[in-house]
């Protein structure tokens, strides 16, 4: 059986604020990474979790890359495009932008889209994107 894992559990995990929750979060993941439990997770939770640990907990971007990663490599976690978020991941470091510009880049790159209409001055930054004013 499949069960979603929410940003909050992932929060409790790297920050161990809750060490009694941490710890469990830590089991819960080994058990996926063994493959005894089925996980499943959105892209909205990944986009959530980063955010916060960013905004909130003050995590820098080398660190968050880091964490976020070795969740990606779970074998027990289901989330779609996978491999557009390790792509963001290098655009995030490399170009010092959002990561939601950095996953759209690197999504854009996925679909071999070159340009993007935007008014956002950080796809600039980007070689890989050519930025266009309607």
């Amino acid at each position: 059986m499949k069960r979603f894992i929410d940003t909050n559990l992932f929060l409790r995990y790297f920050t161990c604020d809750d060490e009694v929750k941490a710890k469990r979060v830590l089991a819960l993941l080994q058990r996926a990474a063994r493959g005894e439990e089925q996980l499943v997770t959105s892209p909205l939770v990944i986009f959530e979790t980063i955010f916060t640990l960013e905004k909130f907990y003050k995590v820098p971007k080398d660190e968050i890359r880091e964490l976020m990663l070795s969740i990606l490599a779970l074998k027990g976690l289901e989330l779609h495009h996978r491999k557009v978020f390790e792509q963001a991941f290098d655009f995030y470091l490399a170009y010092s932008i959002s990561f939601t510009d950095a996953f759209n880049a690197a999504f854009m790159e996925a679909k071999s889209v070159k340009e993007i209409y935007s008014y956002d001055k950080d796809f600039d930054k980007v070689k890989e994107v050519k930025r266009i004013v309607p």
